[in-house]
């Protein structure tokens, strides 16, 4: 696993295995978000299976897939919502992290400031600078 800290509440990582859930649940996450759509590349494990074995390990399960390179406002406003109101720590996956990564950033945006999302970010090993533009949109929303 490679598991990317942002803050205290979130955490991504690329693409999760099954046998990965239960040292999840023994790291204490409580929660794990799928962002990743079931069946985006051959070999990628179902969503049921990881979702069966969040469940056996205690852990809430979001599935909240979305296209990679099309994150849309109403994307970024159902995950704001859930980063609120999830069990945390929060550990989010897609295929590399970069997906979890932005709408993050971006629904952080509504609440603080860009160089701090951005520095968070990096941290994590995400250059996300490119988004600064949508993150100040997002700001005054």
């Amino acid at each position: 696993m490679d598991i990317r800290p942002i803050d205290d509440r979130i955490a991504v990582s690329p693409q999760l295995a099954v046998n990965d859930i239960a040292e999840l649940a023994k790291q204490g996450f409580k929660t794990i978000v799928a962002n990743r759509p079931d069946r985006e590349e051959p070999g990628q494990p179902p969503m049921s299976d990881l979702e069966a074995a969040a469940e056996a390990n205690g852990l809430k399960w979001i599935y909240q897939p979305v296209e990679s390179g099309n994150i849309l406002d109403s994307d970024v406003d159902r995950f704001d919502q859930m980063i609120r109101e999830a069990d945390t720590p929060v550990l989010a996956f897609c295929r590399s992290g970069t997906r979890c990564t932005v709408l993050w950033a971006l629904s952080s945006a509504r609440r603080e400031p860009a160089d701090e999302i951005i520095n968070k970010a990096r941290g994590a090993g995400y250059d996300i600078s490119g988004l600064t533009p949508r993150m100040a949109q997002q700001a005054g929303q």
